[in-house]
């Protein structure tokens, strides 16, 4: 394992207030040492490649708790496919039908302008926004 990958990772987890563990790790090196958008079993086969004791169920729990520890956002780009961002400052994606590849789109790129009333009980987490493209059809 890249130690500079490593250190940089535990001490994201660290800051994030997660307490430090192996496969928690292993997951961090490879989500949060660079933006990437990966799905579950893309983040359970690099791992494995690492760490081949590491169960789906860590992976998918450890998802969670990066999720809500706001270190990855998780985005549903179809109904079958929800894949994990480590980008997490405000931006948009741009996402190939035809390949499936996911890209960033810089907040300067596009502006969304206005907001729906929400109902007074609830109050605005986020706003996802996947701009969905395909090649020509000729």
């Amino acid at each position: 394992m890249d130690t500079l990958a490593s250190l940089n990772a535990a001490q994201k987890l660290r800051h994030a207030g997660v307490p430090l563990t192996v496969p928690r790790l292993e997951i961090a090196r490879v989500l949060l040492t660079e933006p990437v958008h990966l799905a579950a079993d893309q983040v359970l086969a690099l791992v494995r490649e690492r760490s081949p004791e590491t169960s789906r169920a860590t992976v998918y729990n450890t998802l969670r708790l990066f999720r809500e520890k706001n270190l990855v956002r998780e985005l549903i780009v179809d109904p079958e496919r929800v894949v994990y961002d480590s980008n997490t400052d405000p931006h948009y994606h741009l996402y190939d039908v035809d390949t499936g590849q996911l890209t960033d789109v810089s907040a300067d790129e596009l502006r969304v302008v206005g907001m729906p009333q929400l109902p007074g009980h609830v109050e605005l987490d986020q706003v996802d926004v996947i701009i969905r493209v395909r090649g020509k059809r000729s």
